[in-house]
């Protein structure tokens, strides 16, 4: 089947892409396997007019207003290949069936491989989180910690201190230079050297490898990031290190190094949260469709 365009993955910065395409009468196919990142999250905010949101609402309501446009299908299957056909491209979906268009954007997003501490994972989106701006407001200023998984979390442990009296948690990943340190000192951060082994407890207790026990209302780490989907890679499409992970290459306009083909989301900038990955997936989908007309 063809398609004008086709968006891999459905979640807020594809459904933004979409909406631009489907404002501008284009005919778009979008493959998602409904694993949204942040489905471990009981709320999502700083979004404007949605602050507080149930994230899978929104995504649910996104979808019904986006698949509304007569233009749009919605196919509920992984995109598994992609390859370069003449002047468009062809998808294959799991299902086996192949589908093609003259563009791609690409929004599958970012798996996260979490620190390998006992009960972190259980706590994943609940008491342990990535970002502050989304879920620090709710810790009440109660006592906060950082668990160093790349050397991302000075800035992460200098940056908490407004949320909550902050302790960072080396956890033999890095150890802070003397400038680093009179700059956590003087943001009132303890450092603490012991590693952690475990977490639990009835809100969020961290265990230390000598029995100490640190209690806390929340819990920030960086997680490893992966892409969640193959189909940049098989296509071509540069990649850039970031600090917790390879990312995909784009220009201002959210086009990939492989004409044709744009990335929008957490594949290709750290968006961090639904409201930044919402703009990311409009800019996307506009330069998309413009580059139907212009180019």
């Amino acid at each position: 089947m063809n398609y004008e365009v086709i968006i891999v993955g459905g979640s807020y910065a594809g459904m933004s892409a979409g909406l631009q395409l489907a404002r501008a009468r284009r005919k778009v196919l979008v493959l998602d396997t409904g694993q949204r990142r942040n489905r471990f999250a009981q709320s999502a905010h700083g979004f404007l007019a949605q602050d507080g949101r149930d994230p899978g609402a929104i995504a649910e309501e996104a979808r019904e207003q986006l698949l509304a446009y007569p233009t749009v299908e919605w196919l509920s299957q992984a995109a598994v290949a992609a390859n370069q056909d003449g002047s468009g491209y062809v998808v294959t979906a799991a299902n086996g069936q192949q589908y093609s268009a003259l563009r791609l954007i690409l929004a599958a997003g970012v798996v996260d491989e979490l620190p390998d501490i006992p009960g972190l994972s259980q706590r994943w989106g609940q008491g342990v989180f990535q970002c502050p701006y989304c879920h620090g407001y709710e810790l009440n200023g109660g006592p906060i910690g950082v668990l160093a998984a790349t050397p991302i979390a000075l800035h992460h442990a200098l940056m908490l201190p407004d949320w909550g009296p902050t302790t960072l948690f080396l956890n033999q990943v890095f150890e802070p230079d003397a400038e680093q340190l009179a700059s956590l000192d003087k943001r009132g951060v303890i450092v603490e050297r012991e590693p952690v082994i475990a977490l639990g407890g009835a809100s969020l207790d961290v265990t230390l490898a000598s029995g100490r026990v640190i209690k806390l209302a929340g819990l920030f780490t960086q997680p490893n990031t992966r892409m969640a989907s193959p189909l940049a890679a098989q296509l071509g499409c540069e990649f850039e290190a970031g600090p917790m992970g390879d990312f995909i290459r784009v220009n201002a306009l959210r086009e990939t190094t492989v004409p044709g083909v744009f990335a929008c989301g957490d594949a290709s900038v750290a968006a961090g949260n639904v409201a930044s990955a919402v703009g990311d997936g409009a800019r996307a989908g506009a330069a998309a469709h413009q580059s139907l007309i212009f180019r």
